[in-house]
C-alpha cells in the first residue's frame, strides 16, 4: 500500500534537511559528560588558553579600531562594530588554530576521534589504523594503542587558507556578509573536519571526492562545518570547540557506520526470508 502521508514537502524535506549542525554540539556533550576524555586536554589546557587570551587582547588592541573604521565606509550604524568583532575573531581563530598544529593539538584530535569511535562500538574500523585492545580495558582512551605514523584529523590545508583570505572581504558587506562568510567557509571546512573517518574507511582522493559530492553530503558537511567554526570563534574556549569538535565528527561517523550496518542486516533478514 502507498504511503499517502508522503508529500512532494516531506520528499523536499528528507532530501534537503539535515541534523548535522548537531553533532558539533554533541560533541561537546560527549566530552563533558566522559571524564576519561579529560586527561586528552588538561595537559595542554592552560598554555593554550593563556596564548589565546594574549593573541586577542593584541588583536583588539591593534587591529579591531582600524578595521571598524574600514568597515564604517561601507556600513551604516553599528554594523561596522559587529562585523569588525566576527573579522579579529576569525583572523585570532586562524593564528590560533596554527599555533594549535605547533603543539600537535591535531595527534590529540586523532585520539579523541577514535576513542569516540571505540565507545561506540565500532573498533574494528579503529583496527585498520592502530591496535586497539578489545579485553575489557578500563576506558576506551586506554584502550588505543600507538597512532600509525603520519595520522591526521584534519589536514592543513593552503587552498581553504586562501579561501579564507579571498572570504573575508564579505565581512564588508551589511548584516549579511557575516553569515554569507560563516556558510562558505563552513562549506569548506566540513569535509576536512571528517577525514580521519575517510582515512580510516580507505577512501581514496577520487572516492573522497565523489562521498563528498553528494547532495545531500555537500548540506550536512557545509552545516556541520558552519557550527563547528562558529563554536570555535568563541573567544578563549576555541581551543576547547576544537578538539570536541573531533568528538562531534566520530559521533557523526559512528550514525553512518550504525545506519550502515541496518541496512546490510536488513538485506540479510530480507535473503533469510526467502523461500
Amino acid at each position: 500500500m502507498a504511503n499517502t502521508t508522503d508529500t512532494p514537502f516531506r520528499r523536499w524535506a528528507r532530501a534537503n534537511f539535515t541534523t548535522s549542525f548537531l553533532y558539533p554540539l554533541t560533541g561537546v556533550l560527549f566530552f563533558v559528560k566522559h571524564r576519561y576524555m579529560w586527561p586528552l586536554l588538561r595537559a595542554r589546557m592552560l598554555p593554550l588558553v593563556v596564548m589565546s587570551i594574549f593573541i586577542l587582547i593584541i588583536l583588539f588592541l591593534t587591529a579591531y579600531l582600524p578595521q571598524v573604521a574600514l568597515l564604517k565606509l561601507f556600513h551604516k550604524g553599528g554594523s561596522a562594530w559587529v562585523n569588525g568583532t566576527f573579522l579579529v575573531l576569525t583572523e585570532g581563530n586562524l593564528i590560533i588554530a596554527l599555533l594549535f598544529e605547533a603543539f600537535l593539538v591535531d595527534k590529540t584530535q586523532v585520539d579523541v576521534f577514535d576513542a569516540v569511535m571505540v565507545a561506540r562500538g565500532h573498533a574494528e574500523l579503529i583496527k585498520v589504523k592502530r591496535p586497539v585492545d578489545t579485553e575489557e580495558p578500563e576506558t576506551p582512551l586506554k584502550a588505543l594503542g600507538p597512532r600509525e605514523k603520519g595520522a591526521v584529523f584534519a589536514p592543513f590545508s593552503f587552498r581553504q587558507l586562501f579561501e579564507l583570505v579571498v572570504l573575508l572581504p564579505l565581512n564588508f558587506i551589511p548584516f549579511v556578509g557575516v553569515p554569507l562568510f560563516l556558510i562558505l567557509t563552513g562549506y569548506r571546512a566540513g569535509p576536512l573536519l571528517q577525514r580521519r573517518y575517510h582515512n580510516l574507511k580507505g577512501l581514496n582522493k577520487e572516492q573522497r571526492k565523489t562521498f563528498i559530492r553528494n547532495k545531500s553530503m555537500r548540506y550536512e558537511y557545509m552545516w556541520f562545518g558552519t557550527v563547528a567554526l562558529i563554536l570555535q570563534l568563541i573567544p578563549v574556549l576555541s581551543m576547547f570547540f576544537l578538539i570536541t569538535t573531533a568528538a562531534g565528527s566520530a559521533l557523526w561517523a559512528a550514525d553512518m557506520e550504525d545506519k550502515k550496518r541496518r541496512q546490510e542486516n536488513a538485506i540479510d533478514d530480507e535473503y533469510t526470508d526467502e523461500p
